[in-house]
């Protein structure tokens, strides 16, 4: 095979090797999550159209009217549902070489050599970005951050705006945060002894019928405790579904549920130190546009920059992070860690 040697061959080459890759970039980013990972084994990807994402809310219900013969039948008008809204946040990562390292790699298996490292270099930052993101606020690089569990399910749940609706003025749209060193009486902090009581009161509180939260992310510190707390032969761990996809996990049994439970922390984790968060996964869902999902933003052959001797193409995702439901959702956190 003959060596590259033109720009718009450099292009192409550059282009089918991102594109040969990007449809297993959601496997990728999601697998390197759990809450994501658990969403998309849930179906809970889904795409969305127009400027704004919009998820239904329940926000009443009507009453049943127990009756006898010739009783008159009410119906009341009433106002069901609503929406929260939600702006879609968009992302992507870079992958661009100069022409002098293209020049300097031109034939074909060192120039594949090289863009294999650049791809595959994006996409641990791709990987970062979002992880780090579903961790965040939102309000990263001036609000253009997807919208993560720090708003979602945050330690103050009364303030702020979210989806477009107002806590402070609607209690329906309050998780529930319980704070380890003051909740339950008798115990301070999160430990081997106190783990199990507190989800299980917890779990308890947080639940209706079949409604709870399945999904216990917890952080290195609440993960141990809990590890300490099961005897041996209690431990569930490859038979959990998250287990299966290489993620450390166990199962919660107790006050009438079963979740399980996944360690987020160590290297570089955005996970918060002393925290769990209980999730119910039916209510979490992650929108993206059908034309954004971790797609080569350029179309063909990429881009040659004006101003620059080099070869660029991005990947790029758009979507949201968004809740219909936040009854079910809570975090455990130690405001005194050890005390």
């Amino acid at each position: 095979m003959p060596n590259v040697t033109t720009a718009a061959a450099y292009q192409q080459i550059l282009s089918m090797a991102v594109e040969e890759r990007s449809p297993g970039y959601q496997d990728l980013v999601s697998n390197n999550n759990a809450l994501l990972s658990k969403l998309r084994s849930k179906g809970a990807w889904q795409t969305y159209s127009g400027p704004v994402i919009r998820q239904t809310l329940q926000i009443a219900k009507q009453a049943a009217q127990w009756y006898s013969g010739y009783d008159q039948l009410l119906n009341p008008a009433i106002d069901l549902f609503n929406d929260a809204a939600y702006t879609p946040k968009q992302v992507v990562v870079p992958i661009i070489l100069s022409m002098q390292e293209i020049l300097n790699n031109q034939g074909e298996n060192q120039l594949m050599d090289v863009y294999d490292a650049y791809i595959s270099a994006a996409e641990r930052a791709l990987e970062d970005a979002m992880d780090a993101a579903l961790y965040g606020d939102g309000t990263a690089n001036g609000g253009k951050q997807l919208t993560g569990l720090a708003t979602a399910i945050p330690i103050v749940t009364n303030t702020g705006t979210y989806g477009g609706i107002d806590r402070n003025l609607n209690t329906l749209w309050r998780t529930t945060t319980y704070d380890a060193h003051s909740f339950m009486a008798g115990s301070t902090q999160v430990n081997s002894t106190t783990i199990r009581p507190m989800l299980n009161a917890i779990m308890t509180a947080r639940s209706r019928g079949r409604d709870h939260a399945d999904l216990l992310i917890m952080s290195p510190e609440h993960y141990a405790a809990y590890d300490a707390a099961t005897l041996a032969i209690q431990r569930q761990t490859g038979s959990t579904s998250m287990g299966s996809l290489g993620f450390s996990s166990l199962e919660y049994i107790g006050g009438g549920k079963r979740a399980e439970i996944v360690l987020d922390g160590g290297i570089g984790s955005n996970m918060p130190a002393n925290t769990t968060f209980g999730i119910d996964t039916d209510s979490l869902k992650i929108r993206y546009h059908p034309n954004r999902n971790f797609d080569k933003l350029f179309e063909s052959d990429g881009q040659m920059p004006i101003d620059k001797d080099a070869v660029a193409q991005f990947i790029g995702w758009m979507g949201e992070l968004t809740m219909t439901n936040p009854m079910f959702n809570w975090r455990l956190y130690d405001s005194v860690p050890g005390s």
